[in-house]
């Protein structure tokens, strides 16, 4: 009887061995999953890092070129408007004479289509 006692006090030694490398192997995995998380946590950071910083690259380039080209328009509206208001003064006075010209020195005249009814 001490031989199966002993023999069932091995296969219970042999069990709890099992389980405590069963609870073992459980705990590394559980590490080797937490470990692998934040891995994955900080490469998504410097991922997310690297891709806002392109982004906030490209939009001041963007919005600079937006800047520079409302600065273009702006000046090109001056420029435009300096050159009507000077074609205004070149011209003026010359319209303005032929507009009284027109409109003082009536000729009387038949229209072409106007018949005589005698």
């Amino acid at each position: 009887m001490t031989s199966q006692s002993q023999g069932i006090h091995q296969l219970l030694q042999a069990e709890k061995r099992a389980k405590d490398k069963l609870e073992e192997a459980k705990k590394r995995k559980v590490k080797r999953i937490k470990q692998a998380k934040d891995e994955a946590m900080v490469e998504i950071d410097q991922y997310r890092m690297q891709r806002d910083k392109e982004f906030r690259m490209k939009q001041s380039k963007i919005m600079g070129s937006q800047s520079n080209l409302s600065e273009e328009i702006e000046e090109q509206t001056l420029e435009k408007i300096k050159e009507l208001h000077g074609s205004y003064d070149k011209y003026m006075e010359s319209v303005l004479t032929q507009v009284l010209n027109m409109v003082c020195d009536v000729k009387p005249e038949i229209h072409m289509n106007y018949r005589a009814t005698n």
